[in-house]
C-alpha cells in the first residue's frame, strides 16, 4: 500500500489537530487537554521546596517530555497551517510557542521554567472539545460589550478617582497620622478600599467626623458597584440583539482555521477577524 503523498498527510494531520468534527480531532484535543493540565500540575508541584529536594530529577525529566510533546504539536500546526504566519501571530499560536519556550530559555536562564504556567491559558480549547462554541460567542459578546461601553466607564472610573482623592484629603485633615492616615496616599487608599468595600481594617477612622464621612463613602460604594454592571448590561443587551438578528444581521458559530476567531455574520466567505478564506 502506497503512502500518502504529502499534500494529503498535511490535510489529514491538518483535520485532527485544527478541526474536532472528526472522533480523531476530538481524541487528539482531549489527549492535549490532559497534557495541558497535567504539566502545569507538574510545574506547580516543582515550585514545593521538599517535592523538589525529595524528587531532584523527576520533575525536570517530566517537563523535558512534555516539552517535546508541546514542540511536535506546535509544529505540525505551523506545518498543517493554512497560513502559517496568520496562526504563528494568532493567541493561541502565541500561548503556543510561550508554552514550550520557558524551558528552553531555562538551558541559558535560571528559574525561568516556571513561567511555563501559561499554559493553563490552553485550556480554552476544552470549549471547542465539547462543542460549545455558543459559549465563545457569548464570550465575544462579552468583549464587544466591554469595547462599545469603555468610553463611558473611563469617564466613570475617572469620577471615582476624582471621589477617592477628595475624600482621602478630607480623611487626612480630620484624622491625622496619630490615626493612621500618615499622608495623603495612604489616605487615598484608605479611600478606594472603603468604597469597593473591601474594608481589610488596617486603617480605620476613630474621630466621629471621620466615622461619618466613612459611613457615606461605604454608601456610596454600592453605587459604584452597580453603575458599571448596569453600564456593560446595557451593551451586551443591545450586543445580543444584534448578534441574535433581532436588531442586525444574525452570526454563526463559523470557526475561522487562520485564527480561531468565533462569530461571523451569516453567509460570510471571510474571517472578520484576520480575513482568511472561512
Amino acid at each position: 500500500m502506497s503512502q500518502p503523498d504529502k499534500p494529503v498527510l498535511r490535510e489529514q494531520i491538518y483535520r485532527i489537530i485544527f478541526e474536532t468534527d472528526t472522533p480523531n480531532g476530538r481524541r487528539f484535543d482531549i489527549v492535549l487537554l490532559w497534557a495541558i493540565l497535567l504539566s502545569t500540575g507538574v510545574v506547580m508541584l516543582e515550585s514545593v521546596s521538599y517535592l523538589r529536594e525529595s524528587f531532584p530529577f523527576l520533575f525536570t525529566n517530566i517537563e523535558y517530555v512534555f516539552t517535546i510533546v508541546f514542540t511536535l504539536e506546535y509544529t505540525l500546526r505551523i506545518w498543517t497551517a493554512r497560513k502559517r504566519l496568520g496562526y504563528a501571530l494568532s493567541f493561541f499560536g502565541i500561548i503556543d510557542l510561550l508554552s514550550i519556550l520557558p524551558t528552553y530559555i531555562a538551558f541559558f536562564v535560571t528559574s525561568s521554567q516556571y513561567l511555563l504556567v501559561i499554559r493553563v491559558f490552553r485550556l480554552f480549547r476544552v470549549f471547542r472539545v465539547l462543542k460549545l462554541a455558543r459559549y465563545l460567542s457569548e464570550a465575544n459578546t462579552l468583549v464587544k460589550s466591554l469595547r462599545d461601553s469603555r468610553a463611558k466607564i473611563m469617564v466613570f472610573l475617572f469620577a471615582v478617582f476624582n471621589v477617592a482623592i477628595i475624600m482621602g484629603t478630607i480623611m487626612y485633615l480630620v484624622e491625622g497620622g496619630e490615626h493612621g492616615f500618615t499622608s495623603i496616599p495612604t489616605s487615598i487608599y484608605w479611600a478606594i478600599v472603603t468604597m469597593t468595600t473591601v474594608g481589610f481594617g488596617d486603617i480605620h477612622p476613630t474621630t466621629a467626623l471621620g466615622q461619618f464621612l466613612s459611613m457615606i463613602l461605604m454608601v456610596m460604594g454600592y453605587g459604584i458597584i452597580a453603575v458599571p454592571t448596569g453600564i456593560i448590561g446595557v451593551d451586551m443587551i443591545k450586543e445580543e440583539a444584534r448578534s441574535t438578528g433581532k436588531n442586525g444581521p444574525q452570526l454563526t458559530d463559523a470557526n475561522c482555521s487562520n485564527c480561531g476567531h468565533i462569530g461571523h455574520l451569516e453567509g460570510a466567505h471571510y474571517c472578520s477577524h484576520c480575513g482568511a478564506k472561512l
